[in-house]
């Protein structure tokens, strides 16, 4: 952190936080205020509400300097979730590891959904393509004690994030996390009755115009969907018909501008009854589910 001759002689909780606030903010950092007040938090080992009662403290040399280097990720636009090793996720705390795609709140709109397909099922069996660090999975373990879920993944990085997300929440008696390549791993069948994902769904030519955050430190394999995004998609939708229970359904979080694609895709793949989409907060479509015919 380098020091700005408008530096303050005493540096307190309170005028660190102001300070770092105009240093992100001339970063170009979307949410300059609450970052500061993130990474002093994590740095002291406290929660927000501490700094604010606390904002005359000076703080210590050490705790400054632990503070500096955390200031110095963030304005390199690591993303704070990378920093504190920590996203919060349905209300359950989650590690984030680089090389694993950070949990977005937006997908918790792809939770809601399969919850309220699965409301009056009392032993719902629900498979997850492309699980991440397992935060869906997780979420939908927690609110469904009774269900069984199977996690599917790729990726080493990802399986292994996801194994110790599910120790630590307790959930691994009913979390089945599995390394394969979409369903390539399971024995076709109607095994499942919902099949669920936020698939890589931007397109690549989208991909270098996303924040700084995404493109230095988010995987690009779980962000590139192919030329219009639906490479992923397509394929989900073509195979999942072979695992799902009679009108089982498929949900899938989607891009902006992608419904009627993923419809038709849904439709051609043989989900033809009641196909439907769910907005955002945006109002934009972001979960788009269908139901085997």
């Amino acid at each position: 952190m380098t020091v700005q001759p408008s530096t303050p002689n005493r540096w307190t909780v309170g005028s660190i936080l102001q300070w770092t606030a105009a240093f992100f903010g001339k970063k170009g950092i979307a949410n300059p205020r609450l970052d500061a007040e993130l990474l002093l938090a994590h740095a002291l080992g406290v929660d927000r509400l501490h700094l604010y009662i606390n904002y005359e403290r000076p703080l210590l040399p050490e705790e400054r300097d632990r503070y500096r280097e955390l200031v110095r990720r963030r304005a390199a636009r690591e993303p704070i979730a990378l920093i504190v090793a920590s996203k919060e996720f349905w209300s359950i705390p989650l590690r984030a590891v680089p090389g694993v795609l950070i949990p977005r709140p937006e997908t918790e709109l792809l939770v809601e959904v399969v919850l309220k397909e699965v409301k009056d099922n009392p032993s719902p069996r629900i498979l997850e393509i492309g699980t991440g660090s397992g935060a869906v999975s997780i979420a939908l373990a927690k609110e469904r004690p009774d269900a069984l879920i199977v996690a599917t993944d790729t990726d080493p990085v990802a399986l292994s994030a996801a194994m110790e997300n599910s120790r630590t929440t307790g959930v691994t008696d009913r979390l089945n996390i599995v390394g394969s390549d979409l369903f390539a791993a399971l024995r076709p069948g109607p095994q499942f009755h919902v099949i669920c994902s936020n698939p890589p769904y931007v397109p690549t030519d989208v991909i270098p115009t996303l924040q700084p955050e995404i493109i230095l430190f988010e995987p690009r394999r779980a962000l590139d969907g192919g030329p219009d995004g639906l490479d992923v998609i397509r394929r989900i939708a073509a195979d999942a018909v072979q695992y799902l229970t009679d009108r089982g359904v498929l949900a899938l979080e989607i891009g902006d501008d992608q419904e009627a694609a993923v419809r038709e895709a849904l439709a051609n793949a043989g989900f033809s009854r009641n196909i439907q989409a769910f907005p955002n907060l945006a109002d934009k479509p972001r979960v788009v589910k269908g139901a085997r015919g």
